[in-house]
């Protein structure tokens, strides 16, 4: 191990020495931003992600499950003020379900019906009705809060005793407050939804009495004479409505007059009473056969019964009918029943709510728009537009005014100083960014120069010590005595031989040198250079 990591080094060693005080300390700052991303990526890499092993959880439900997971070595994460507890992706299944087989979490927080398990023999009917009303508040919280958007629900039952021998009891009352998620409002069906689940949970309470409000103290719930919680609804759909017919006729009066030179103001009368009508019409027809016929008829034919008296018979109209000269008398009667058929036609209408009742609309032009538009022609205009009934009491008015525009030339000014502020600060932070790229590439050119000058001034003052060696080492062999030609012969021969490695040799410790130890060979190049000639 010990000669591999040698073997790596050595080839290194030679070029790192080579390096400038500033190369260095950039190489060392880059190998430690390596370092620390390469420790960043594998803490990304090796942290597990998590996700909700439960949520909603009471304090005493979420102490036990973390005192569970603690001791089972389970990494967790707390969110949500406490009441959400996460853990590892993949161990959130094995742990809820070992969780689960020890009970946990218990969903027990002091309400709902758990309130009454723990009564006994010596309860008294007061802690009866009293555990009562509380269990319902729970179980009545708990529904509320599993319509979606609502994260928590707080319900007050106010429950009267009931009296034995009154006709009339006091009625049942009942509050909630909800609390939904951020952004999130609760509709007017899914109020309808609470107050009917509240109402009918309770007996002997009226939607009427219920009221719900949310977490900012707004009430939700609407407490109008006309069905509770329905007025609201009703209200929405005639607001609905008349917005629609709002926006109809707005931008029929833009496209003819421009944006902003006209306003409408609209009412309408909508009826929510469901009728039912049933009429029935009868015809005759003359060729109709008729359902039954009975036809009578009765004939008499009688004798006097005395000698000297006149036999008669009274007819069917009351007189009688005598024959004097015979002394008889005849009678006959005829009659007839018919029973003719009847074409009859039942129909029954029933009227669905919500149907118009009238329509009231007015519109206001601006008489400084430029566009000359008749008001006569503008109501016939809209009239045809909403289908006008003058039947059913329809009232369209239309008149042109002058617009008061100061306002909106506020509006305009304030939104141009608006966007001329942003374009100025996107200018500002083009301009800052480009100072600081041009200062960037300023530090670099700089950085660059010095280093080259520093490079250069080093070549230079190795060449300028190699040369005065050389120079002091030509005096040296000049002074020294003369050898024999055989003895110097071979001393050139082997100088010439190692003349340039020894050079290249040298050139490479001077650099060393001056690298390491600058101020020392500057002290030395300054006496050289201020040395007196010889």
């Amino acid at each position: 191990m010990k000669d591999t990591l040698l073997r790596f080094w050595s080839p290194l060693q030679p070029k790192l020495a080579a390096f400038s005080l500033s190369q260095k300390i950039s190489a060392a700052v880059g190998a430690l931003a390596l370092v620390a991303a390469l420790v960043m990526v594998g803490r990304w890499i090796t942290t597990p992600t998590y996700a909700p092993l439960f949520s909603q959880m009471a304090s005493a439900d979420a102490s036990a499950v973390i005192d569970e997971l603690t001791a089972s070595g389970v990494p967790y994460e707390l969110s949500d003020g406490g009441q959400t507890v996460s853990v590892p992706k993949d161990k959130v299944y094995a742990t809820r379900i070992a969780l689960s087989g020890k009970g946990l979490p218990a969903s027990n927080d002091g309400g709902g019906y758990s309130l009454l398990d723990g009564q006994g023999l010596s309860t008294s009917q007061f802690q009866e009705e009293t555990s009562f009303k509380r269990a319902m508040e729970g179980e009545l919280a708990n529904t509320v809060k599993a319509i979606d958007g609502v994260t928590n629900a707080v319900v007050h039952l106010a429950i009267p005793s009931t009296k034995v021998f009154a006709t009339e009891q006091d009625p049942a009352t009942a509050s909630v407050l909800v609390a939904t998620r951020a952004g999130t409002t609760l509709s007017a069906e899914q109020v309808q939804a609470v107050v009917h689940l509240v109402a009918f949970s309770i007996e002997g309470l009226s939607p009427d009495d219920v009221t719900v409000a949310d977490s900012t103290g707004k009430v939700l719930s609407s407490t109008d004479a006309a069905g509770g919680g329905g007025a609201s609804t009703r209200t929405q759909a005639v607001t609905e409505y008349q917005n629609e017919l709002n926006s109809k006729i707005q931008r029929t009066l833009d496209t003819v007059l421009g944006p902003g030179n006209s306003t409408v103001a609209v009412t309408a009368n909508l009826d929510f009473d469901k009728a039912v009508r049933t009429e029935t019409t009868y015809s005759s027809d003359e060729d109709t056969k008729p359902l039954s016929r009975t036809e009578s008829e009765e004939v008499y034919a009688g004798r006097d019964g005395r000698d000297g008296d006149a036999a008669g018979v009274v007819g069917a109209d009351g007189n009688t009918e005598l024959d004097a000269e015979n002394g008889e008398g005849d009678y006959s009667k005829r009659s007839s029943t018919q029973d003719n058929a009847l074409n009859s036609v039942v129909e029954q209408r029933e009227a669905s709510p919500g149907s118009v009742k009238s329509l009231h609309i007015g519109v206001a032009m601006d008489s400084n728009a430029g566009v000359e538009v008749s008001t006569a022609d503008m109501r016939d205009l809209i009239a045809a537009a909403i289908g006008e009934d003058l039947d059913r009491g329809d009232t369209v008015e239309v008149t042109s005014v002058p617009f008061d525009q100061s306002a909106k030339e506020r509006a305009q000014a304030e939104l141009d100083a608006a966007e001329a502020e942003e374009a100025r600060q996107a200018r500002n932070q083009i301009i800052l960014w480009a100072v600081a790229a041009l200062g960037a590439l300023a530090l670099i050119t700089v950085v660059w120069v010095v280093s080259r000058r520093r490079a250069k001034a080093r070549a230079e003052a190795t060449e300028y010590v190699v040369e005065q060696l050389r120079l002091d080492a030509e005096e040296r062999a000049a002074q020294a005595p003369v050898a024999p030609v055989t003895e110097i012969t071979p001393a050139l021969g082997l100088l010439e031989a190692t003349e340039t490695n020894e050079v290249e040799k040298m050139r490479d410790e001077l650099a060393s040198l001056v690298e390491r130890q600058p101020e020392d060979v500057a002290a030395l190049l300054r006496g050289w250079l201020v040395e007196p000639p010889r």
